[in-house]
């Protein structure tokens, strides 16, 4: 059994986690691998990856799936129900109270600031996400070159992006990656 002193710390950044979460949970990857395998050394970098790419690959809410794989790997049984519970909880809360309240006044001020100021607090976050996973991901410098040209394949065309990860799993199968 795991003491309440490893437990209540666990617990707390999954809450706080949520309450940042602004435009999803994906966008929590560099704090969640800060503190999870840099700081407290809980999993190791191909555990979080691995958690990741399994959550991601599975249908249903896969960021959910995520973390209560990593809270098993730390706390067995209780720390996947705490990781999941504790990233739903309070932003699924905030988020009834916020547009139930929205809807009715709409016109207000900071109703208004907070639609349009989440937009790039949300762009901000999964840039962030997206450079955390290219990093790890560009191993040798063909890798780098690939994320690199698929970025601007994304930004500049209209390629629609399951064309480019059929074509790096493509390139993967046949021993060029």
């Amino acid at each position: 059994m795991h003491s309440l002193a490893q437990v209540l710390p666990f617990f707390g950044h999954f809450l706080l986690w949520s309450l940042l979460s602004v435009g999803g949970a994906i966008g929590l990857l560099p704090d969640m691998h800060r503190y999870l395998v840099v700081q407290q050394h809980w999993v190791s970098d191909a555990q979080f990856a691995s958690a990741l790419a399994l959550g991601q690959a599975s249908p249903g809410p896969n960021m959910i799936l995520f973390v209560a794989l990593l809270g098993w790997q730390i706390l067995g049984l209780p720390g996947a129900l705490l990781a999941a519970l504790g990233l739903i909880l309070p932003s699924s809360l905030i988020t009834v109270v916020y547009f139930r309240y929205s809807r009715i006044h709409k016109e207000r001020f900071w109703v208004r600031a907070m639609h349009e100021g989440m937009a790039p607090i949300t762009v901000g976050l999964l840039l962030s996400s997206g450079w955390l996973l290219a990093r790890q991901e560009a191993t040798s410098w063909q890798r780098g070159a690939l994320i690199l040209l698929t970025a601007v394949l994304v930004v500049r065309t209209r390629i629609n992006p399951l064309w480019l990860l059929l074509a790096g799993a493509g390139l993967g199968m046949l021993g060029i990656l």
